[in-house]
């Protein structure tokens, strides 16, 4: 063994000590590692498909006031995350830190929140994807925008999760370059959307209206305005800025991965929040008929509609559908990386064969199988009311909390180990005791809203009552926890005991030495 030590790199060194050894390729840089997260929480992305849920609840200040307020509160959850992955980084990173702070039942629940939140994530974004790229071709082609089917944007949306599935298990440095790639489009394609904006449309609205009108589409009266309807407008926020423990996830392939996977994670958080922000004003600003958007279900194409012609509306949706390409083959590595390192430890049903890799060093078996369960947890959009896969979005919601949920067990852990946590190189110092804390308050009340019925004929006893408007999101989440409860007492805790070491006691002894 001493012979063997000066061969290895301190990241290597670092896995080791934390009972891994390095079978991933270590061939991410720092820049690369900071990529994947911004494209996944992709700023083309999440601002244009869930820009009606601000119009709709809240109106133009559910943007200009929500967004930097949420935003910020969102990065104090990520300064939380990129202290614990500077400790510990480790593709499992999530569920890893839970077993770690908090032992193995704490690491089960937030492992599987983790992972169903990523199966999720991706299958919606893929589905975003396949549903504006459709859009970008009815803008130029009358005959396609006629023969519009769900079936069709399923159609596209498989043939995505493909595509994206060949670019992961190729290699995992072409992902590397596509992440860096993806970083110049969302910067210079977002550049370019605010100025066609700034431009192109032949009035503007004032700064009053962006930064004071209030729009309620929700159907709750004006009395529920400041304490419903408005933070669900917030939810606008919340959707987008998600995705950013990629960083983590991918650490195990990231060189000097304590520093450079720690500031991935609050770095994205950040450039998404200052670029998104500038985005959506440029929406809200290019608003021509502010009653037209609301006829239009508050969707952001209603406004390039109305504003341009029809060769900038193209030019805007091409730039926005090419985003979420980058951002569904992003989703899929984070989703994949997790599966591996979830598999390696036997959480996993079928771990033997998730947590093997390839030739290329590339998880593709966990590749394969996030691609699957995307594609079939996505079959409900088949089905659609009024033309709108309803129940598909509940999912997503689902997909959003058990994310954020997943983060707010080793946050809270961290908190309450105190001084007594061992910091890796990037640590927030005494600022955890106010940082964790109010990380987790944040977590837990989103959380709670995006349980709640949209619509008054969602909220059961309602006169107008329809199934078809219920929000389906705390029915799946408290039986998912119920599903996992039942199965972490009945037999899953006789045999996860947290994460498995891959190299002998010795090895990882000598290398404390």
């Amino acid at each position: 063994m001493p012979d063997e030590e000066p061969t290895l790199s301190e990241d290597e060194r670092h896995l080791a000590r934390l009972g891994y050894s390095q079978e991933l390729s270590r061939s991410w840089s720092s820049f690369s590692n900071f990529a994947i997260s911004f494209s996944i929480i992709s700023i083309l992305a999440g601002c244009f498909t869930t820009f009606g849920q601000a119009w709709n609840n809240g109106g133009p200040i559910a943007i200009s006031w929500g967004w930097p307020i949420i935003s910020g509160l969102i990065l104090i959850v990520g300064f939380t995350l990129s202290e614990l992955v500077s400790a510990y980084p480790t593709s499992g990173g999530i569920y890893w830190w839970a077993s770690k702070l908090g032992g193995p039942a704490a690491g089960f629940f937030s492992g599987w929140l983790n992972l169903i939140g990523l199966l999720a994530v991706t299958a919606s974004v893929a589905y975003g994807a396949a549903t504006f790229l459709d859009l970008t071709i009815s803008t130029i082609s009358t005959g396609w925008a006629e023969d519009y089917s769900l079936t069709r944007v399923f159609v596209i949306f498989v043939v995505i999760l493909v595509l994206a599935s060949l670019a992961n298990i190729f290699s995992g440095h072409l992902l590397a370059i596509i992440n860096n790639i993806s970083v110049w489009w969302h910067v210079a394609g977002a550049v370019t959307v605010v100025l066609i904006l700034i431009i192109v449309p032949p009035t503007h609205q004032s700064l009053d209206f962006v930064f004071t009108e209030r729009i309620n589409n929700s159907g709750f009266s004006s009395g529920a305005y400041w304490f419903l309807v408005l933070p669900l407008g917030f939810l606008l926020t919340q959707y987008t800025i998600t995705g950013f423990d990629a960083s983590a996830h991918l650490s195990e392939e990231t060189q000097g991965a304590a520093e450079g996977a720690a500031k991935g994670i609050w770095r994205s958080i950040f450039y998404s929040a200052v670029g998104g922000y500038i985005l959506l004003l440029a929406f809200v600003f290019a608003v021509q008929d502010p009653q037209g958007v609301s006829d239009g279900f508050g969707a952001v194409d209603v406004i390039f509609g109305q504003a341009l012609p029809q060769g900038w509306h193209f030019m805007i949706l091409f730039i926005s559908t090419a985003g979420q390409l980058f951002c569904t083959t992003a989703c899929l590595t984070s989703a994949s990386r997790m599966t591996f390192a979830f598999s390696r430890d036997g959480a996993i049903p079928g771990s033997a064969w998730l947590s093997k890799v390839n030739d290329a060093k590339v998880p593709a078996n966990a590749v394969i199988f996030v691609a699957t369960v995307g594609m079939i947890i996505t079959l409900p959009a088949l089905k659609s009311i009024g033309g709108v896969p309803v129940a598909f979005f509940a999912v997503v919601s689902v997909a959003v909390i058990g994310l954020y949920l997943s983060f707010l067990i080793p946050i809270f852990l961290r908190w309450r180990i105190g001084d007594d946590f061992e910091a890796g190189s990037w640590t927030n110092g005494k600022k955890y005791k106010w940082m964790n804390p109010l990380a987790v308050i944040e977590i837990s009340i989103i959380s709670i809203y995006f349980i709640l019925p949209f619509t008054p004929s969602g909220v059961p006893g309602n006169k107008d009552f329809a199934w078809s408007s219920v929000n389906y999101a705390p029915v799946l989440t408290i039986g998912t926890l119920i599903v996992l409860a039942i199965w972490w007492h009945l037999s899953a805790k006789k045999w996860f005991t947290g994460p498995k070491n891959t190299i002998d006691r010795d090895v990882m002894e000598a290398f404390d030495d």
